[in-house]
């Protein structure tokens, strides 16, 4: 890829993340969330959204080596402060219906290695608890324009492509990116706009069918996933307060809904490494009995998912699940690419912890008694968990009692598949 090329590709990235992910507007704030390495690309965003109409970008840059040294040097009572104006803030961005992206794709992806879990799982909380607003109105009731995208690193690209010179592999990890957010091509946008009504689509028809249990069989893998009648799946850019769409995730392939946590039953394995507080969990292994995650098993990063799991007790729950065809680039990439961003677009998953309101009709203004009630989870952790293949087949059981095959093989069936 030639110099031209590659920055033809990064300023239509930069555009797609702008113009269909945050859909800035005339006199909006845009913050970005970012490490040193992403300048590049935080440079081009913030022209784009200048020349949208954004009334100023703010880019603090934060740098995971300081983010390490605290964890690894600052005394334990210490590791629970954050300073007021975070909250602040967070709570500006919330109050102004401001817009904020996340840059992933660590500079050092393995920084935290070696560190203690439960120190690690501390300033977490600390972070979480002081933004939590943020978390649940911000995000929660799409108060903001919010966004994560992923941006390539030198040591992130020699974990997905571990063959290839430093060179290659970063510039193949760009050209993965820039293939499979389709800004490999004149037309991203529309081709954005032809893939969200496919979303929208296919969000709609499972809405529709009132699933009562989704049912996934595989590979050391039977396990029931129970929903609520008020759940409704989602799919593709989310409506803000302001009354304009915006994209979450870029990239996106999924469609998702808030399961009963109650109601969780069987045994599941993981079809794909993720990373839990900069921790790698491969070959994890669960099992569930009336929601509850009742045991597990991992090849690496066991301690480090038991302390997160452990942090409330909503953490050995499910908030969330997703459904994704192998018809999806990630997928059809065959890589692994260690950031959920990407590998969660790539396979059917879950999530253990909080669960997304918006997810529930009228959830935005159910109480904590009436969530309570449906089974909507409440924690301060979410992570999803990779959980399909080829090899596994999905069936939905509506509350009139149909059972009705979703997914075969890895494969949407029939009406579920492409417009």
């Amino acid at each position: 890829m030639s110099n031209t090329d590659f920055l033809t590709k990064l300023e239509r990235y930069a555009e797609l993340i702008v113009v269909h992910g945050l859909n800035i507007g005339q006199g909006q704030l845009l913050n970005i969330n970012a490490e040193p390495i992403h300048r590049e690309l935080a440079r081009l965003i913030a022209k784009a959204a200048y020349s949208h109409g954004a009334c100023l970008v703010d880019c603090p840059l934060s740098d995971p080596v300081l983010g390490r040294l605290r964890i690894e040097e600052s005394c334990e009572d210490s590791l629970n402060f954050v300073p007021g104006y975070i909250t602040g803030k967070y709570n500006e961005l919330i109050d102004s219906k401001a817009a904020n992206l996340k840059l992933v794709g660590s500079e050092f992806p393995d920084i935290l290695q070696g560190l203690s879990p439960e120190r690690i799982n501390k300033v977490r909380l600390a972070n979480y608890t002081a933004v939590k607003r943020f978390y649940e109105d911000g995000i929660g009731k799409s108060l903001v324009h919010w966004c994560v995208a992923g941006a390539a690193t030198s040591a992130w690209a020699s974990k997905v492509f571990p063959n290839l010179s430093e060179e290659e592999a970063l510039e193949s990890l760009w050209e993965s990116i820039f293939r499979i957010c389709r800004v490999d091509r004149p037309d991203f946008l529309e081709e954005w706009g032809r893939h969200n009504s496919d979303l929208v689509s296919r969000s709609k028809k499972l809405s529709t069918l009132k699933i009562k249990e989704l049912h996934f069989v595989g590979p050391d893998t039977d396990l029931k996933v129970a929903l609520s009648e008020k759940a409704i799946f989602k799919g593709g850019r989310e409506m803000s307060a302001l009354g304009r769409e915006f994209e979450p995730n870029l990239p996106t392939e999924e469609v998702f809904t808030t399961p009963d946590r109650r109601l969780t039953q069987g045994h599941v394995k993981a079809t794909r490494p993720f990373m839990v507080n900069g921790i790698l969990v491969k070959d994890l292994s669960m099992t569930f009995a009336e929601g509850r995650l009742e045991s597990f098993s991992a090849s690496e990063g066991a301690e480090t998912f038991r302390t997160y799991v452990d942090s409330d007790p909503g953490g050995r729950f499910l908030g969330e699940v997703a459904l994704v065809g192998i018809d999806s680039p990630i997928y059809q990439s065959g890589l692994i690419f260690q950031e959920i961003l990407f590998d969660e677009n790539a396979a059917c998953h879950i999530a253990v912890g909080s669960a997304y309101k918006f997810c529930l009709e009228n959830g935005a203004n159910l109480n904590k008694t009436q969530l309570e009630e449906i089974g909507c989870n409440e924690s301060t952790v979410h992570t999803d968990m990779m959980i399909s293949s080829e090899k596994v087949d999905v069936t939905g059981t509506t509350y009139s009692g149909e059972q009705i095959p979703i997914i075969r093989a890895g494969e949407w069936v029939g009406e579920f598949g492409r417009d």
